[in-house]
Order: structure tokens, then C-alpha cells, then sequence
């Protein structure tokens, strides 16, 4: 019976201290979070915010500000979060503490009861008479017993005592700590709301400008995109061709499969499944660099008749900032695309990592890679200041999301 009756309360505190352990838990991945939004931040205003009363044009300082905003936005909402989830804390210590009071005061009188008793009972022939005036030595022998559970119970419950002292006593420490943290996120959430209104504000005046003259400023993106489509057209066709080639050259016979997907040796597979095992994995292809404009389709967030389309992703970076191999592979093609500076494509296997709008480049065709080499430095305009790399990833012919392969993309 009293093992079980153990049992039972080891059950009920590992149940009650569930839901903290939960909670500490998420409020580390919060604050992981929101270290990571911190970070972002600062990349922002170091790569699109470094000099102050640098001349862009009007589009590039609207897309600059919505990657400022949004990151803010992210880290205000993180921030609520954990505020929130301290509140909860602060509430559960707070019952927890007065619970944990009901008892120490219960267990003190029960205790102070036993002293009592103890006391009046305490000389030696006391407790001899006791056992001697028994009827039997059964009942002697019990009342013997019961003298050690007594004296055995005494001491636990002063030793109960003194744990739900201490426990009481880092409560209110936790709690005390749990008050200053929640305040410090709430005076940091007020700085960021201030910062947030206000680069909204200038947004909003930069938009209003946009407006006055959003035919020319969309004819501008628009003019942007067909230039983007036609060296998306250049790749496609450089990357069949190079496909053709390659299978030509190891004698497999031409035909339409045959120019949309790699022939591969024993060595380019082994190549082709090291570069897939390590999918989410893959190194970024500048040192320092944020994702301006990720994968996919999507409407223009200004001019919402305007559609963009990016095969891949663009990365803006450090002024003069050099290209990097995301992965061991081969140079499968340096190009110089028109309108676009140069390209390098290297090959993994049947996979293709392509690093555009480099000034210039430090491999050629042929050049065996490992993952971290230089392979070129990314051009920065003259009139933005910007250094933009264009990064793709194909399997064969097939365009697939950088986000996807490259770590925290």
C-alpha cells in the first residue's frame, strides 16, 4: 500500500512539472527565434542600410525597407509570444507558491504537534513504561515498532520541511527573474513598435511616389523581367546543349531523353548522391548574404499587376564580396551572358549550381571545385551600391528551389 501510494505521487509531480518543462522548452526555441530575427536585422542594415544618404533609385530603397519591415514585424510577433508565455510562467509560479505556502504551514503544524507530544514524552522511563506496561511481548514488540515509525516519520517530515523551504526559495527566485525578463522583452517590443512606425512612415512616403508615376516605374520591372526570362532562356538552352554533349561524348545514343538528362558514370552518380544527401545542407554561396528575392511566382508587392518570376534566388551581399561553391563538382560552363556579366555553372553529378552576375571569375571550364572555393567576384552596381548574386540549382533541366538545398536559406 505504501509503495503504491509512492508511486502515485512520484506520477502526480512528474504530471505537474510536465507543463513547465514545456514551456521552458518553447521559450528556448523562442528566444532562439528571436536571437536569429536580431541577426537578420543587422545583416539587413549592414547589406541595404550601410550608408547613410546613399542615393538609390526609388524602387531599390521601397524593396530595402519591406525586407526591414518584415524582419521587425517577425521579431515583434516572436517577441509577444514569449512575453506571453512568461505571463503563463509567472502565473503557474505564482499558484505553485501559494500552494507550496499551504503546505509548509500544514506540515509545520503537524510537526509542531509531534514536538509537543515528543516533549511530554520525552524522558526514558516514559518510554520504558510504555513498552513495559504492555499485556504480551506482541504488543510489546508493536509498540516498539511503532516508536521507530514515529521517530523515523519525525525526522521526514522535518526534512520535508526544509525541501519545501528551499523549493519555496528558488520559486520566488524564478519568479523574481521571470518579472525581468518579461519586462525587458516588453521595453525591447516598445523600442522595435517605434522603430517599425517609423520606417513605415518613410515607406509610405516612397510608395506615394511610386504612385505619381506607376507606368513608368512599372514599365521598369516589367522591362526587368523580360530580361530576366531571356537569360532564363540562355541557361536552358546552355544546359541542354551541355547535356547533349556530354552524352555524346561517352557514346550514348541522341535522342529526346537523352538531352534533357545527364548520362552518368559511376563517379558522376556517387557525385550526384553526395550532392543529394545533402539537401538543407549545403553552405551559402557568399560568406555574408540575405535572400532579396526567393523562388517562384508572385505578384509585385508595390504594382500588383505586375507579375516576377525567379528561376532562382538573388542574394544581395558585401560590395566586392567574392562567390564561393556551394559543393565539390566540376566547372561545367563560364559564360558570358549579355546584359547579365558572367556565369558560372558547375556541375554535381546530374546536378547544376549556377552563380550569376559575377564581375569577374577566378575558374575555367574544366576546373575541379571543393565546397567554400572561390570561383568569382559578384558585381556591384555603380548606382545602387549593390552586390546581388543569382544563385540556381537544376537537377538535369529541372529548376528546383536554392532555399531547399542551401542551410537556413
Amino acid at each position: 500500500m505504501k509503495k503504491s501510494l509512492f508511486y502515485i505521487t512520484c506520477l502526480l509531480c512528474f504530471l505537474a512539472a510536465m507543463p513547465l518543462s514545456a514551456q521552458s522548452k518553447k521559450q528556448k526555441q523562442l528566444e532562439e527565434q528571436r536571437q536569429l530575427l536580431l541577426q537578420e536585422i543587422e545583416k539587413i542594415n549592414a547589406l541595404l542600410f550601410k550608408t547613410r544618404g546613399e542615393k538609390k533609385n526609388i524602387l531599390a530603397e521601397v524593396e530595402d525597407l519591406d525586407q526591414r519591415i518584415s524582419a521587425r514585424q517577425n521579431l515583434i510577433r516572436v517577441t509577444n509570444q514569449q512575453a506571453n508565455l512568461l505571463t503563463r510562467e509567472i502565473n503557474e509560479n505564482l499558484s505553485t507558491i501559494d500552494q507550496l505556502r499551504e503546505e509548509l504551514v500544514t506540515l509545520k503544524e503537524d510537526y509542531a504537534s509531534m514536538i509537543n507530544k515528543s516533549y511530554k514524552s520525552k524522558s526514558q522511563q516514559s518510554r520504558l513504561m510504555f513498552l513495559l506496561s504492555s499485556e504480551n511481548f506482541l504488543q510489546a514488540y508493536k509498540r516498539a515498532q511503532y516508536m521507530k515509525q514515529y521517530t523515523r516519520h519525525r525526522k521526514q517530515q522535518g526534512e520535508s520541511i526544509k525541501s519545501k523551504t528551499v523549493e519555496l526559495q528558488e520559486l520566488n527566485t524564478s519568479l523574481i527573474r521571470q518579472r525581468k525578463d518579461k519586462e525587458k522583452l516588453l521595453a525591447e517590443n516598445r523600442e522595435a513598435k517605434k522603430e517599425l512606425d517609423r520606417e513605415k512612415k518613410n515607406q509610405e512616403a516612397l510608395v506615394a511616389s511610386l504612385r505619381k508615376d506607376e507606368g513608368k516605374f512599372a514599365k521598369q520591372i516589367r522591362n526587368k523581367q523580360k530580361e530576366a526570362d531571356r537569360i532564363n532562356r540562355e541557361i536552358d538552352r546552355l544546359i541542354r546543349e551541355a547535356i547533349a554533349a556530354s552524352n555524346k561524348s561517352t557514346g550514348k545514343t541522341t535522342t529526346k531523353k537523352s538531352s534533357t538528362a545527364f548520362a552518368l558514370t559511376p563517379e558522376a552518380k556517387a557525385l550526384a548522391a553526395d550532392f543529394k544527401s545533402n539537401k538543407g545542407k549545403l553552405i551559402w554561396p557568399v560568406e555574408k548574404g540575405r535572400v532579396l528575392n526567393g523562388y517562384g511566382t508572385r505578384q509585385h508587392p508595390q504594382f500588383p499587376n505586375v507579375k516576377q518570376t525567379f528561376n532562382g534566388v538573388e542574394i544581395i551581399t558585401e560590395s566586392n564580396a567574392t562567390a564561393r561553391a556551394v559543393f565539390k563538382g566540376e566547372v561545367m560552363q563560364v559564360q558570358q551572358l549579355k546584359g547579365a556579366n558572367k556565369a558560372v555553372y558547375i556541375r554535381h553529378g546530374n546536378y547544376i549550381t549556377i552563380y550569376n552576375n559575377l564581375a569577374s571569375v577566378s575558374v575555367k571550364k574544366g576546373d575541379r571545385v571543393n565546397a567554400k572555393d572561390v570561383i568569382g567576384k559578384v558585381f556591384t552596381h555603380p548606382s545602387t551600391g549593390r552586390a546581388i548574386l543569382k544563385f540556381f540549382v537544376y537537377q538535369n533541366t529541372k529548376k528546383m528551389n536554392p532555399a531547399d538545398w542551401v542551410y537556413r536559406m
